[in-house]
């Protein structure tokens, strides 16, 4: 089946359906196909034997029950991530058949009580599995399901002899998605890897996502403190540099939704001749309409319906696990033009879009 145009905006299903069930398992996939999702998105990392599983981070405490296993216990351990100490249980320190023992936990169990219900009821799985899942519902459904796979800490893993375009390249062919197609998407913090990815002629769009502030790992690691700041890439120059190479750009919330703007200062005859120059941050549509001039799609991460989530004026109540207005804030962002929208709830989004549609 050739894959038929891509709806606007696509609604991707961020983790599967993590609002309803564990992030990452089986089921919360399976549901987000149930609810209308265009595209699910996988986090990639990698076992020891160099099989890609699917979790939030490589440190998989807080979404697994390994904490509680002791045959697993001598693993605990501290080491660098991405510049940072961080302790806990590393996948790169399990084969896939002891990862495979292990159960899902919902990651945000305080706030997601229907979720975190299902703890322990779902084994992790691998990215291929992932694969079969959907060819499985594209089938049955009739229609064509996208895959947005991001790639998480590939420095990291590239340092382990664990490089994560070659294992992702493989998984892709034994899968039976050849060298990707139109169905494929694939995102990175670190612009390095999307290149890598690109020289491999593995087919699908390539996007660069946009932490909120800081620099690429992979740049910091390559020009220390002469590394390109996230900010700069979202620059209408920064936009123009990317056309060519990547496919897109996507943005965390914040900059489309959540951040006020500087009121004039001293330095504000500055600010104008930066804008001017194109070498200032831009935002909300703005920022949308800049990059579809430079010829760049635009996502954004992550629409959720609580209030914990959503930015002060749509919050409705003091109980951080009540909705708010998600609806206001999902239209909001549906109205600047973006091509994408990552939802932890995909019947939310799916809702979302069909009234801006009206």
């Amino acid at each position: 089946m050739l894959p038929t145009p891509a709806p606007r905006p696509l609604v991707i299903g961020h983790r599967g359906a993590p609002g309803y069930r564990p992030e990452h398992t089986a089921a919360a996939y399976r549901l987000a196909f149930a609810l209308g999702a265009d595209a699910v998105e996988p986090d990639l990392v990698a076992t020891r034997d160099g099989v890609l599983v699917l979790r939030h981070e490589n440190e998989i405490s807080g979404t697994t029950d390994v904490a509680s296993r002791p045959e697993f216990a001598s693993r605990r351990t501290t080491r660098e991530i991405d510049g940072a100490p961080l302790t806990g249980w590393f996948t790169e320190d399990f084969t896939w058949a002891e990862l495979a023992t292990l159960r899902a936990r919902e990651r945000l169990g305080a706030i997601r009580q229907e979720s975190t219900s299902f703890d322990g009821r779902y084994p992790i799985i691998r990215f291929r599995d992932l694969l079969e899942l959907i060819d499985e519902a594209a089938h049955e459904q009739r229609r064509t399901i996208r895959l947005v796979a991001e790639f998480k800490h590939a420095t990291h893993f590239e340092a382990l002899g664990l490089p994560l375009d070659e294992l992702f390249a493989a998984e892709l062919d034994a899968g039976g998605w050849e060298r990707g197609d139109a169905r494929l998407i694939m995102e990175s913090f670190e612009p390095t890897l999307l290149d890598r990815l690109g020289a491999r002629g593995i087919r699908g769009a390539r996007v660069l996502l946009i932490e909120d502030s800081g620099s690429p790992r992979d740049l910091v690691v390559a020009d220390g403190r002469a590394a390109s700041s996230y900010d700069s890439f979202v620059t209408e120059a920064g936009l123009l540099g990317l056309a060519g190479r990547f496919d897109g750009v996507s943005v965390g919330k914040a900059r489309l939704v959540g951040r006020a703007r500087a009121k004039p200062t001293a330095g504000a005859g500055r600010d104008t001749a930066a804008r001017a120059a194109g070498t200032t941050p831009l935002v909300g549509a703005e920022l949308v309409d800049a990059a579809h001039a430079a010829g760049l799609a635009v996502y954004t991460w992550t629409l959720r319906p609580e209030n914990r989530f959503l930015a002060p004026s749509f919050r409705r109540g003091t109980a951080r696990s009540a909705y708010g207005d998600w609806l206001g804030e999902f239209l909001l962002v549906i109205g600047t033009g973006v091509d994408g929208i990552f939802v932890d709830h995909p019947d939310l989004g799916v809702e979302a879009r069909r009234i801006a549609a009206e």
